[in-house]
Order: C-alpha cells, then sequence, then structure tokens
C-alpha cells in the first residue's frame, strides 16, 4: 500500500488502525489502513450530507470531496476499485 501522506486540508478524523470496509452495494469487502479509512470514512459522510442537506454544502466541501476521491484511487486504486467504482 502506498504510504503516501494525508492531504494538507484534511480536517477530518485521523485513525490510529485501520479496519475492513465493506461495500454496501456489492459486498465486497478490502481492509483499508488508517489514513486511507480516515479518507473514506471523509467521503462516506460528505456523500451524506450532499444527500440530506445538500443546500448547506459550499464549493470548498465539493472540492474536498473530489480530492479525496483523487486521494484514494491514486493511493490505493484497487480499494478505490472495490469500495467506490
Amino acid at each position: 500500500m502506498n504510504k503516501q501522506e494525508l492531504p494538507e486540508w484534511f480536517t477530518g478524523t485521523i485513525y490510529d488502525k485501520g479496519e475492513m470496509v465493506t461495500n454496501p452495494f456489492s459486498g465486497e469487502e478490502y481492509k483499508l489502513n488508517a489514513k486511507e479509512l480516515s479518507i473514506y470514512d471523509f467521503i462516506i459522510g460528505s456523500q451524506y450530507i450532499m444527500e440530506l442537506a445538500p443546500k448547506t454544502i459550499t464549493q470548498k466541501n465539493i472540492d474536498e470531496f473530489y480530492e479525496a476521491l483523487k486521494w484514494l484511487k491514486e493511493a490505493n486504486s484497487e480499494a478505490y476499485k472495490v469500495l467506490l467504482d
């Protein structure tokens, strides 16, 4: 796995340990390290807020969401494919 650093803009929770994550649509599982899990949870949380309260979303939120997707795809393309593609 890539040991890429988290982006400077990232202010979300940074986990100490990784864990197994399940794609809710396919049922496929993938083990994420702590940094990947931190970004993954940010992505999922962002999607939730965008769906639940779209009027509260700023351009900064959107940009960070896409940066998080890009980060995970570059850090671990296999995890990205299994969990988000």
